[in-house]
Protein backbone atom coordinates (compact mmCIF):
# COMPACT_ATOMS: atom_id res chain seq x y z
CA UNK A 1 0.00 0.00 0.00
CA UNK A 2 1.38 3.41 -1.01
CA UNK A 3 1.82 6.08 1.65
CA UNK A 4 0.87 9.69 0.83
CA UNK A 5 1.79 12.52 3.18
CA UNK A 6 -0.47 15.57 3.21
CA UNK A 7 1.65 18.43 4.54
CA UNK A 8 -0.53 21.15 6.05
CA UNK A 9 -3.55 21.04 8.33
CA UNK A 10 -5.42 24.00 6.88
CA UNK A 11 -8.72 23.82 5.04
CA UNK A 12 -7.04 22.61 1.81
CA UNK A 13 -4.96 19.95 3.55
CA UNK A 14 -7.95 18.61 5.47
CA UNK A 15 -10.02 18.44 2.30
CA UNK A 16 -7.29 16.51 0.47
CA UNK A 17 -7.13 14.06 3.37
CA UNK A 18 -10.86 13.41 3.12
CA UNK A 19 -11.17 13.23 -0.67
CA UNK A 20 -8.05 11.52 -1.95
CA UNK A 21 -9.09 8.07 -0.60
CA UNK A 22 -12.34 8.30 -2.60
CA UNK A 23 -10.48 8.10 -5.94
CA UNK A 24 -7.66 5.68 -5.07
CA UNK A 25 -8.13 2.50 -3.05
CA UNK A 26 -4.64 1.38 -2.11
CA UNK A 27 -3.38 4.41 -0.25
CA UNK A 28 -2.48 5.17 3.34
CA UNK A 29 -2.57 8.84 4.34
CA UNK A 30 -0.28 10.59 6.80
CA UNK A 31 -1.27 14.04 8.09
CA UNK A 32 1.75 16.21 8.76
CA UNK A 33 1.98 19.65 10.32
CA UNK A 34 5.35 21.20 9.33
CA UNK A 35 5.17 23.55 12.33
CA UNK A 36 5.96 20.62 14.64
CA UNK A 37 9.47 20.32 13.22
CA UNK A 38 9.18 16.53 12.97
CA UNK A 39 10.30 14.65 9.86
CA UNK A 40 7.95 12.73 7.60
CA UNK A 41 7.91 8.92 7.93
CA UNK A 42 10.52 7.12 5.85
CA UNK A 43 8.01 5.08 3.81
CA UNK A 44 6.25 8.05 2.15
CA UNK A 45 6.13 7.75 -1.64
CA UNK A 46 4.20 10.97 -2.49
CA UNK A 47 4.01 14.21 -0.53
CA UNK A 48 1.30 16.78 -1.22
CA UNK A 49 2.47 20.19 0.00
CA UNK A 50 -0.61 22.19 1.04
CA UNK A 51 0.77 24.32 3.87
CA UNK A 52 1.21 28.06 3.98
CA UNK A 53 4.59 29.65 3.37
CA UNK A 54 7.43 28.52 1.13
CA UNK A 55 7.45 25.00 -0.31
CA UNK A 56 10.78 25.00 -2.15
CA UNK A 57 13.09 24.04 0.74
CA UNK A 58 10.92 21.14 1.91
CA UNK A 59 10.39 20.02 -1.69
CA UNK A 60 14.15 19.85 -2.22
CA UNK A 61 14.58 17.77 0.94
CA UNK A 62 11.85 15.36 -0.15
CA UNK A 63 13.33 14.94 -3.61
CA UNK A 64 16.67 14.05 -2.03
CA UNK A 65 14.82 11.24 -0.24
CA UNK A 66 13.27 10.01 -3.49
CA UNK A 67 9.75 11.23 -2.60
CA UNK A 68 7.47 12.51 -5.38
CA UNK A 69 6.16 16.02 -4.68
CA UNK A 70 2.88 17.77 -5.53
CA UNK A 71 2.81 21.45 -4.54
CA UNK A 72 -0.17 23.81 -4.46
CA UNK A 73 1.96 26.92 -3.86
CA UNK A 74 0.94 30.00 -5.86
CA UNK A 75 3.70 32.33 -4.66
CA UNK A 76 5.70 33.57 -7.65
CA UNK A 77 9.12 33.50 -5.95
CA UNK A 78 8.42 30.07 -4.44
CA UNK A 79 7.31 28.68 -7.81
CA UNK A 80 10.47 30.00 -9.47
CA UNK A 81 12.58 28.27 -6.83
CA UNK A 82 10.77 24.96 -7.34
CA UNK A 83 11.23 25.11 -11.10
CA UNK A 84 14.96 25.09 -10.40
CA UNK A 85 14.57 21.66 -8.75
CA UNK A 86 14.07 19.91 -12.09
CA UNK A 87 17.60 18.44 -12.11
CA UNK A 88 17.19 17.19 -8.53
CA UNK A 89 13.87 15.50 -9.38
CA UNK A 90 15.34 13.87 -12.50
CA UNK A 91 18.37 12.66 -10.57
CA UNK A 92 16.05 11.10 -7.97
CA UNK A 93 13.86 9.61 -10.71
CA UNK A 94 10.64 11.02 -9.25
CA UNK A 95 8.05 13.53 -10.48
CA UNK A 96 7.44 16.96 -9.02
CA UNK A 97 4.31 18.93 -9.91
CA UNK A 98 4.68 22.69 -9.51
CA UNK A 99 1.40 24.59 -9.33
CA UNK A 100 -1.20 21.91 -8.56
CA UNK A 101 -3.89 24.08 -6.97
CA UNK A 102 -6.76 26.04 -8.43
CA UNK A 103 -4.43 28.69 -9.82
CA UNK A 104 -1.88 27.76 -10.93
CA UNK A 105 -3.00 24.21 -11.58
CA UNK A 106 -6.59 23.86 -12.68
CA UNK A 107 -6.13 26.95 -14.86
CA UNK A 108 -3.32 25.21 -16.76
CA UNK A 109 -5.42 22.07 -17.27
CA UNK A 110 -8.34 24.11 -18.59
CA UNK A 111 -6.01 26.04 -20.91
CA UNK A 112 -4.64 22.77 -22.35
CA UNK A 113 -8.19 21.42 -22.76
CA UNK A 114 -9.19 24.49 -24.78
CA UNK A 115 -5.98 24.79 -26.81
CA UNK A 116 -6.35 21.18 -27.94
CA UNK A 117 -9.47 22.22 -29.88
CA UNK A 118 -7.67 24.99 -31.81
CA UNK A 119 -5.38 24.80 -34.82
CA UNK A 120 -3.20 27.56 -33.34
CA UNK A 121 -3.30 29.52 -30.09
CA UNK A 122 -1.68 32.90 -29.50
CA UNK A 123 -3.39 34.23 -26.34
CA UNK A 124 -4.24 32.83 -22.91
CA UNK A 125 -5.94 35.00 -20.29
CA UNK A 126 -6.70 33.76 -16.77
CA UNK A 127 -8.98 35.36 -14.16
CA UNK A 128 -9.63 34.07 -10.65
CA UNK A 129 -12.04 34.99 -7.87
CA UNK A 130 -12.06 34.00 -4.22
CA UNK A 131 -9.70 32.50 -1.64
CA UNK A 132 -9.43 29.27 0.35
CA UNK A 133 -8.13 29.55 3.92
CA UNK A 134 -6.38 32.39 5.80
CA UNK A 135 -2.96 31.79 4.17
CA UNK A 136 -4.57 32.00 0.73
CA UNK A 137 -6.39 35.21 1.70
CA UNK A 138 -3.14 36.83 2.85
CA UNK A 139 -1.42 35.76 -0.36
CA UNK A 140 -4.28 37.26 -2.41
CA UNK A 141 -3.92 40.49 -0.43
CA UNK A 142 -0.16 40.71 -1.09
CA UNK A 143 -0.59 39.87 -4.78
CA UNK A 144 -2.29 43.22 -5.36
CA UNK A 145 0.83 45.14 -4.32
CA UNK A 146 4.20 45.29 -6.05
CA UNK A 147 4.59 44.14 -9.65
CA UNK A 148 2.46 41.78 -11.70
CA UNK A 149 3.83 39.45 -14.38
CA UNK A 150 2.60 39.29 -17.95
CA UNK A 151 3.75 38.16 -21.39
CA UNK A 152 2.91 40.53 -24.24
CA UNK A 153 4.00 40.03 -27.86
CA UNK A 154 6.77 37.64 -26.77
CA UNK A 155 8.18 39.99 -24.13
CA UNK A 156 7.83 39.82 -20.36
CA UNK A 157 6.18 42.82 -18.74
CA UNK A 158 5.86 43.84 -15.09
CA UNK A 159 2.96 46.25 -14.80
CA UNK A 160 1.91 47.65 -11.46
CA UNK A 161 -0.25 45.21 -9.53
CA UNK A 162 -3.79 46.48 -9.08
CA UNK A 163 -3.86 48.07 -12.54
CA UNK A 164 -5.50 46.96 -15.79
CA UNK A 165 -9.12 46.73 -14.64
CA UNK A 166 -11.20 44.32 -16.70
CA UNK A 167 -14.78 43.18 -16.12
CA UNK A 168 -14.70 39.37 -16.18
CA UNK A 169 -17.79 37.17 -16.26
CA UNK A 170 -17.28 34.05 -14.19
CA UNK A 171 -19.48 30.95 -14.29
CA UNK A 172 -22.69 31.20 -12.29
CA UNK A 173 -23.46 31.68 -9.47
CA UNK A 174 -20.42 34.01 -9.20
CA UNK A 175 -21.11 36.25 -12.19
CA UNK A 176 -19.21 39.45 -13.12
CA UNK A 177 -16.38 41.00 -11.13
CA UNK A 178 -13.79 43.68 -11.83
CA UNK A 179 -10.40 41.99 -12.07
CA UNK A 180 -6.90 43.45 -11.91
CA UNK A 181 -3.34 42.46 -12.67
CA UNK A 182 -1.59 40.84 -9.71
CA UNK A 183 1.63 39.12 -8.75
CA UNK A 184 0.60 35.64 -9.84
CA UNK A 185 2.63 32.61 -10.93
CA UNK A 186 0.26 31.49 -13.71
CA UNK A 187 1.90 33.45 -16.58
CA UNK A 188 5.31 31.95 -15.78
CA UNK A 189 4.04 28.36 -15.78
CA UNK A 190 1.72 28.85 -18.77
CA UNK A 191 4.60 30.25 -20.81
CA UNK A 192 6.67 27.14 -20.09
CA UNK A 193 3.78 24.88 -21.14
CA UNK A 194 2.68 26.96 -24.17
CA UNK A 195 5.89 28.32 -25.63
CA UNK A 196 4.25 29.47 -28.90
CA UNK A 197 1.64 31.67 -27.20
CA UNK A 198 2.53 35.35 -27.58
CA UNK A 199 0.22 36.92 -24.97
CA UNK A 200 -0.48 35.64 -21.45
CA UNK A 201 -2.14 37.49 -18.60
CA UNK A 202 -3.56 36.71 -15.16
CA UNK A 203 -5.94 38.78 -13.04
CA UNK A 204 -7.71 38.50 -9.70
CA UNK A 205 -11.00 40.00 -8.61
CA UNK A 206 -10.74 42.94 -6.23
CA UNK A 207 -12.73 45.89 -4.98
CA UNK A 208 -11.53 49.44 -4.26
CA UNK A 209 -10.68 48.67 -0.65
CA UNK A 210 -8.58 45.65 -1.66
CA UNK A 211 -6.50 47.79 -4.00
CA UNK A 212 -6.11 50.75 -1.65
CA UNK A 213 -5.00 48.63 1.33
CA UNK A 214 -2.88 46.06 -0.54
CA UNK A 215 0.38 47.61 0.73
CA UNK A 216 -0.83 47.42 4.35
CA UNK A 217 -1.29 44.37 6.60
CA UNK A 218 -4.79 42.95 6.37
CA UNK A 219 -7.10 45.24 8.34
CA UNK A 220 -9.24 42.38 9.65
CA UNK A 221 -8.45 38.69 10.21
CA UNK A 222 -9.35 36.51 7.20
CA UNK A 223 -12.19 34.01 7.41
CA UNK A 224 -11.38 30.37 8.02
CA UNK A 225 -12.66 29.70 4.49
CA UNK A 226 -13.85 32.04 1.77
CA UNK A 227 -17.09 31.65 -0.14
CA UNK A 228 -17.62 30.28 -3.62
CA UNK A 229 -14.70 31.15 -5.88
CA UNK A 230 -14.31 30.85 -9.62
CA UNK A 231 -11.86 30.43 -12.47
CA UNK A 232 -12.16 31.78 -15.99
CA UNK A 233 -9.68 30.71 -18.70
CA UNK A 234 -9.96 32.40 -22.09
CA UNK A 235 -7.87 31.22 -25.05
CA UNK A 236 -7.75 32.82 -28.48
CA UNK A 237 -6.45 31.45 -31.73
CA UNK A 238 -7.55 30.02 -35.07
CA UNK A 239 -9.51 26.99 -36.22
CA UNK A 240 -8.58 24.61 -39.02
CA UNK A 241 -10.05 26.99 -41.62
CA UNK A 242 -8.02 29.95 -40.34
CA UNK A 243 -10.95 31.71 -38.70
CA UNK A 244 -10.50 33.55 -35.42
CA UNK A 245 -11.76 31.56 -32.41
CA UNK A 246 -12.20 32.36 -28.72
CA UNK A 247 -12.87 29.64 -26.15
CA UNK A 248 -13.83 30.26 -22.52
CA UNK A 249 -14.01 27.56 -19.84
CA UNK A 250 -14.12 27.76 -16.06
CA UNK A 251 -15.50 26.57 -12.76
CA UNK A 252 -17.46 28.01 -9.84
CA UNK A 253 -16.65 26.22 -6.59
CA UNK A 254 -15.21 26.69 -3.12
CA UNK A 255 -11.54 27.50 -3.72
CA UNK A 256 -10.37 24.93 -1.15
CA UNK A 257 -12.48 22.25 -2.84
CA UNK A 258 -11.12 23.06 -6.31
CA UNK A 259 -7.55 23.19 -4.99
CA UNK A 260 -7.90 19.91 -3.09
CA UNK A 261 -9.47 18.18 -6.10
CA UNK A 262 -6.66 19.28 -8.42
CA UNK A 263 -3.90 18.33 -5.97
CA UNK A 264 -5.56 14.97 -5.32
CA UNK A 265 -5.80 14.28 -9.06
CA UNK A 266 -2.08 14.92 -9.49
CA UNK A 267 -1.30 12.75 -6.46
CA UNK A 268 -3.20 9.92 -8.15
CA UNK A 269 -1.16 10.42 -11.33
CA UNK A 270 2.06 10.24 -9.29
CA UNK A 271 0.91 7.12 -7.44
CA UNK A 272 -0.02 5.39 -10.69
CA UNK A 273 3.35 6.23 -12.28
CA UNK A 274 1.82 8.35 -15.03
CA UNK A 275 4.01 11.41 -14.47
CA UNK A 276 7.52 11.77 -15.94
CA UNK A 277 10.47 12.31 -13.63
CA UNK A 278 11.43 15.95 -13.20
CA UNK A 279 9.28 19.05 -12.88
CA UNK A 280 5.83 19.04 -14.49
CA UNK A 281 3.35 21.88 -14.87
CA UNK A 282 -0.41 21.48 -15.13
CA UNK A 283 -0.53 22.73 -18.73
CA UNK A 284 2.18 20.41 -20.09
CA UNK A 285 1.22 18.61 -23.29
CA UNK A 286 2.78 15.35 -22.05
CA UNK A 287 0.18 14.98 -19.27
CA UNK A 288 -3.12 13.13 -19.59
CA UNK A 289 -5.14 16.33 -19.26
CA UNK A 290 -8.52 14.73 -19.91
CA UNK A 291 -7.84 11.95 -17.40
CA UNK A 292 -6.73 14.40 -14.71
CA UNK A 293 -9.79 16.59 -15.30
CA UNK A 294 -12.05 13.56 -15.06
CA UNK A 295 -10.62 12.89 -11.61
CA UNK A 296 -11.15 16.53 -10.69
CA UNK A 297 -14.78 16.20 -11.81
CA UNK A 298 -15.23 13.00 -9.81
CA UNK A 299 -14.15 14.96 -6.75
CA UNK A 300 -17.05 17.36 -7.18
CA UNK A 301 -15.74 20.17 -9.37
CA UNK A 302 -18.00 20.78 -12.37
CA UNK A 303 -16.33 22.21 -15.48
CA UNK A 304 -18.28 24.80 -17.46
CA UNK A 305 -17.88 26.14 -20.98
CA UNK A 306 -19.21 29.47 -22.27
CA UNK A 307 -21.13 28.90 -25.50
CA UNK A 308 -23.34 31.99 -25.62
CA UNK A 309 -26.52 29.92 -25.41
CA UNK A 310 -28.10 27.99 -22.51
CA UNK A 311 -27.10 24.33 -22.53
CA UNK A 312 -27.16 21.31 -20.24
CA UNK A 313 -24.58 19.38 -22.24
CA UNK A 314 -21.43 18.44 -20.29
CA UNK A 315 -18.07 19.38 -21.72
CA UNK A 316 -15.71 16.61 -22.71
CA UNK A 317 -13.70 16.21 -19.48
CA UNK A 318 -16.78 15.88 -17.22
CA UNK A 319 -17.82 12.29 -16.48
Amino acid sequence: MSVVAVVGRGVVGQRITRRLPTVVDTVSLVDHDPRTGRDLPGDVSVAVLAHGGSHAVLAGQLLDRGVAVVSVSDDLADVRSMLDLDDAARAAGVPMVVGAGMDPGLTGLLARLSVANLATCDEIHVSIHGTAGPACARRHHRALSGRALGFHDREWTQPTAGSGRELCWFPEPVGPYDCYRAELASPLLLHESFADVTRISARVSANRRDRLTAWLPMLSPPHREGGVGAVRVEVRGTDAAGGRVTSIVGIAELVATATAATASAFAVEALEGRLPSGVSRAGDAALDTNGILRTVSQLGVRLQEFTGVPSTQRIRANP
